[in-house]
């Protein structure tokens, strides 16, 4: 069900409605429609009477054979009534009542899915069979699946679709084809190990995304060794069942399709015609009954591709060796008289005619080109193809580093990037190489690899004339030790570099040292605002430059930095980053940093949903954790944290068990995610277990976070640790360069907690417009004033306080809106635009509500864990949530409110 599990909830909404519904599916063949309801039918009760009717081509001509197929093989259906069905000698009104008749009986006041499938096939009785379904009343869903390319006017199901939206409320479930991360997660699903990327990505190529064709090439390879699926022919069955859509073309239709097969993925039309000396006029017809046929389809103007690439496999398979050859050499003859500008065009038909010279230099110059503009993925493709005939080129070796890299492929950047250093013959090209590894390093968690590299730059920079590639390699010293959080021998380095770069007029080299002398000035609270403005300041010029990376790394330091003045200026920073990003291919920062900071832009606007929906898609769409070498899932800990917040206490427990396995977590990860969620839990035992591992942990860290710290310690105080376990949490979780505003927050929490009221009322009334705390801190620091003034009998000082933060919590939930309305209860009064309090089944998230509802079923926690893919322990979390919201303490009591609403 990978890519399927919305559509699933809401077939399964619709299914436990107890009410008459009706749902469409369309998709094309093998896209998962028969797996979609058979995974629906999974999930109904046992009690449900379920009938599958299945269409089949030529059926038109057999009335009710739909209704007929369902009903076969059930001996409880009457004999006389299913003869009175198929008797051509009754009118058409009769028999259809004969069936509706069958079905009442079969189905009486019990819950039921009836499912017409293909419906594309389906004889006109049948469907005016399933419309009069529709109207009927009871506990029931009709399901149809058909083909939307398979459905002209002539065939009922055309007019049935049009009635059926006329007549009722129609749920329609069109199934895509699986996106790129989609196809790396069913791969990953299947074979039970991360799939490599780069097979990943060639088999959704080869299969357009379709899970059939991708489950049928899996199925020939015992073994399920993925990167060598890439290469394997196609199982015979699957080959034979593609080449049926062109056995019957003509001699010339033939040929054309043959030939489209060797021009790529990508078939202009002139290059069609010219390689197959076909004129226009008839090239047109061709192309058209292709098309109509649903071989090829009209991907841009003048401009083909095969609607499935498997086809196009599928067909080329047949061709003999010469033949493909000289198909190739025509198209590239074609190409090089014409100037063409495509260089992997020209390079894919030079391998393939066996014309060495001119695919190396179409990949030279291809990758280049590919780098410029941020295709970093077919600059790979193009490098390594050159690399096959000339493994010791350092341009090619160069590019691929450099491309693998922004693709985000580290193990194949580590090999090409170190290929490149042994070969380098200048100075440069070596200082080049050894900046990209000391990244390449970083991004792997590999600090004694940057250590090393970073010793081999000091002795190359000793070796090196004052000059351009001495102020290089000082730059990827400072780049190095700003990544290992060596502050200050960043702005050492960096300064060098800087001198440098302005003695020799070195303008690349000079952004490049202003980048690494920004960021390591915007972590230190003190000197934050000067960084900041290096960084602003640098952005024009190097976009002007085309450094795109460079560009993407200052503006993502300052969209993760103290926040801009607006919520706008925030937000165009985001946008900007990730067009440049983009444009420089950079994986890492278009894709994962990008909707990290669109979570923290709405965290910043206090609104706590959106802030979770954004980090929920971008964990779906950026799956890079799990390649080898890359860092650990960084949006599963951002979104615990925001689960954390928002009370999803069970969905924080499945995640802890998903990240720890994961390699490259910090160490800090799941002993705080641990810690936190005991506290959240009352669970004082877990917690102080887990508090032991956080200090020895932290006390290995050279970094402190002041935002981390206030989370920990939050959540300590509400489970009621003991006074000194508190205080060493704030000695050992706060250090000199954590910002003041945090320092603060933390000291007037830590003396509230020893009862030193207006010692912490001073210290929250300090910071409560301070800029650098989220609109959810500051609502929480106004709540703790409130109380703080309350205990002074400061009553209505405290209620302007509370005032204050009900308007900065409003889009928030959680632990932080409880306290706000405690204290509201102890102050007895509720603001006139405050919202109530939200108790009872309200108060359930929507996966709580799923969960309650399977509870009044009757399931025990072993039978939830099966049903939703979680574990016992995180179904036992949602129980407990569930009975702790409703103020209901049994399963019985669940049902019996889940009865009633």
């Amino acid at each position: 069900m990978i890519g399927r599990e919305s559509e699933l909830r809401r077939l399964a909404r619709l299914a436990s409605a107890r009410e008459p519904a009706v749902a469409i599916i369309a998709g094309e063949p093998g896209i998962g429609k028969t797996r979609l309801v058979q995974e629906l039918l999974a999930t109904v009760p046992p009690e449900t009477v379920v009938l599958i009717g299945q269409a089949e081509p030529g059926s038109l001509s057999r009335p009710y054979e739909v209704l007929l197929d369902a009903l076969d093989g059930r001996p409880e259906v009457d004999e006389e009534q299913l003869a009175a069905l198929a008797d051509p000698r009754r009118s058409p009104v009769e028999r259809l009542h004969t069936g509706l008749a069958v079905l009442a009986e079969l189905i009486g006041d019990a819950p039921a899915v009836i499912l017409f499938e293909d419906l594309h096939w389906a004889d006109s009785e049948s469907a005016a069979l399933f419309e009069r379904i529709a109207d009927q009343h009871g506990p029931r869903l009709l399901l149809g699946t058909y083909r939307p390319d398979e459905v002209t006017r002539r065939q009922p199901v055309a007019g049935l679709l049009a009635r059926l939206e006329r007549r009722h409320t129609v749920t329609h479930v069109r199934l895509n084809r699986l996106t790129p991360v989609q196809t790396a997660a069913l791969l990953t699903a299947a074979t039970g190990a991360p799939a490599p990327l780069r097979a990943a990505t060639a088999l959704h190529l080869r299969t357009g995304g379709n899970p059939f064709f991708l489950e049928e090439l899996l199925r020939a390879l015992p073994g399920y060794d993925v990167e060598a699926l890439v290469e394997q022919p196609l199982p015979w069955s699957l080959a034979d069942v593609l080449r049926r859509q062109v056995d019957d073309l003509d001699p010339v239709s033939h040929r054309i399709v043959e030939a489209a097969t060797v021009l790529g993925h990508r078939i202009p039309f002139d290059l069609l015609a010219n390689v197959t000396g076909t004129g226009e006029d008839e090239l047109i017809t061709v192309l058209r009954d292709l098309v109509t046929r649903g071989v090829l389809v009209e991907s841009g103007e003048d401009e083909f591709a095969f609607r499935h690439a498997l086809v196009r496999e599928a067909i080329g398979g047949r061709l003999l060796g010469r033949q493909r050859r000289r198909l190739h050499e025509a198209a590239l003859d074609v190409l090089l008289n014409s100037g063409a500008s495509d260089p992997a065009m020209v390079a894919h038909h030079a391998c393939g005619a066996g014309r060495y010279d001119d695919m190396i230099a179409a990949a030279r110059h291809g990758a280049a080109l590919y780098l410029s503009i941020g295709s970093a993925y077919q600059a790979l493709q193009l490098a390594e193809m050159g690399l096959d005939e000339v493994p010791d080129d350092p341009g090619l070796l160069s590019c691929a580093a450099r491309a693998a890299w922004l693709a985000g492929l580290l193990d194949d950047a580590l090999r090409h990037g170190r290929r490149w250093r042994d070969l380098a013959g200048t100075t440069t090209d070596r200082a080049e190489s050894l900046y990209l590894l000391v990244r390449i390093a970083w991004e792997s968690r590999d600090t004694g690899e940057m250590r090393a590299l970073t010793q081999d730059i000091e002795t190359l920079i000793a070796q090196l004339p004052p000059g351009a590639d001495q102020a290089r390699a000082m730059t990827a010293i400072a780049q190095s030790s700003y990544l290992r959080d060596e502050l200050d021998a960043a702005l050492l380095w960096s300064d060098h570099a800087l001198a440098l770069a302005d003695e020799f007029d070195l303008p690349a080299v000079r952004l490049a040292a202003l980048v690494e002398k920004g960021s390591t000035l915007a972590e230190r609270p003190r000197t934050a605002a000067e960084g900041r403005k290096i960084l602003s300041s640098l952005v024009d010029e190097a976009e002007n430059a085309g450094e795109w990376v460079l560009a993407a790394r200052a503006l993502n330091v300052l969209v993760h930095g103290e926040p801009p003045t607006s919520p706008v200026e925030h937000a165009e920073i985001l946008e900007r980053m990730r067009v440049d990003a983009e444009r420089a291919g950079f994986e890492s920062l278009a894709v994962g940093t990008y909707f990290q900071g669109r979570a923290r832009l709405a965290q910043r606007a206090g609104d706590l949903h959106a802030a979770i929906a954004a980090l929920e898609e971008g964990r779906e769409q950026n799956r890079g954790y799990q390649r080898s070498g890359r860092w650990a899932d960084y949006h599963g800990v951002f979104l615990a944290g925001l689960y954390l917040e928002a009370g999803e206490l069970g969905r924080v427990e499945q995640l802890i068990t998903d990240l720890t396995p994961l390699p490259s977590n910090l160490p800090i990860t799941i002993p705080g995610l641990t810690f936190h969620l005991a506290c959240r839990l009352g669970d004082l035992p877990r917690a102080e277990a887990a508090l032991d591992d956080v200090i020895a942990v932290v006390r290995e860290q050279t970094w402190r976070s002041g935002e981390h710290a206030h989370d920990l310690i939050s959540a300590a105080i509400e489970l009621g640790l003991p006074a000194d376990r508190l205080d060493l949490m704030g000695a050992e979780l706060l250090d000199a360069n954590v910002w003041d505003a945090h320092r603060t927050l933390i000291d007037a929490q830590l003396a509230e907690a020893h009862g030193r009221h207006a010692e912490a009322l001073a210290g929250y009334l300090s910071i409560t417009d301070a800029h650098i705390l989220g609109p959810e801190t500051r609502g929480t620091v106004r709540v703790h004033a409130a109380r703080c003034l309350l205990a002074a009998d400061r009553r209505v000082e405290a209620t302007e306080q509370l005032a204050a933060a009900a308007t900065l919590l409003a889009g928030w939930g959680g632990w932080r809106v409880t306290e706000l309305d405690q204290v509201r209860a102890r102050l007895g009064i509720t603001p006139v635009d405050a919202a109530p309090a939200i108790s009872g089944p309200a108060a359930l998230t929507p996966r709580e509500r799923e969960v309650a509802v399977l509870i009044s079923d009757g399931l025990t926690n072993t039978e939830l864990a099966r049903r939703l893919y979680i574990s016992p322990k995180t179904a036992a979390v949602h129980v407990s949530n569930i009975l702790r919201k409703l103020g209901v303490s049994s399963r019985t009591e669940v049902r019996d409110l889940v009865a009633r609403r």
